[in-house]
């Protein structure tokens, strides 16, 4: 019997998708512009995070945003409406983005007219994360819905994320989410990660993620 080869396909995609990120992540830095990846679970509120922030910077930070969808428009026309240059792509049934395909919507824009470019990616709590998508940045949000459990169940995530931002605070009194639970979990996983406990609805919360991205462009552009 002819003996069986074996090829590790993810791991050379992978290693394609990390030189390819890299290669994006230096030449933005190159033009001062900050490359955010906004990442969640499906209905947490990504898009009302992100309407939010467009709302509190846009006066001061001039950004762009593109959209990831697996077959829709709807996010990027919200946007749009904005006033702010926004790029929908359709993954036309991927479960994430990769450094390709944001390579593509980063071109599809006039980068040297913008300071910040926020991602928001496809709905998943696990494709995601396994995806260089050339970010200076990882954001996830989480959503007191979605229980304070998740870091036990989805440990990549909450890994290789620079902020996490707990969104829907105002659900707090009418369920058992515990914060602090949460809170040791995460940091378990991620020592490094920055907390923001947030709600889209009343806006508390969003003045200090605000100053933090603000303070990473800043950087940045320095």
């Amino acid at each position: 019997m002819d003996e069986v080869r074996l090829i590790e396909v993810k791991e050379e995609i992978l290693g394609d998708n990390n030189k390819l990120a890299e290669e994006l992540r230096q030449r933005l830095s190159r033009e001062k512009t900050l490359l955010i990846n906004l990442m969640s679970s499906p209905g947490s509120g990504k898009t009302s995070l992100l309407l939010r922030t467009v709302e509190g910077i846009k006066d001061r930070i001039r950004l762009g945003v593109i959209e990831a969808d697996i077959d829709s428009v709807v996010d990027a026309e919200k946007v749009a409406a904005q006033g702010i240059p926004a790029i929908q792509l359709r993954t036309g049934g991927f479960c994430h983005l990769d450094a390709a395909m944001v390579q593509q919507g980063v071109d599809a824009l006039t980068v040297a007219d913008l300071d910040l470019i926020i991602i928001e990616n496809v709905g998943n709590l696990v494709c995601p994360a396994e995806f260089d998508t050339g970010a200076h940045k990882n954001v996830m949000i989480l959503s007191v819905p979605e229980g304070d459990d998740k870091p036990l169940k989805y440990p990549l995530m909450f890994s290789i994320c620079d902020v996490l931002l707990v969104n829907k605070i105002d659900y707090l009194a009418l369920s058992d989410f515990d914060m602090e639970a949460l809170r040791r979990r995460v940091l378990a996983l991620n020592p490094r990660i920055t907390i923001f406990e947030v709600s889209c609805k009343t806006g508390e919360g969003i003045a200090s993620w605000i100053a933090w991205l603000e303070d990473q462009c800043a950087i940045t552009g320095a």
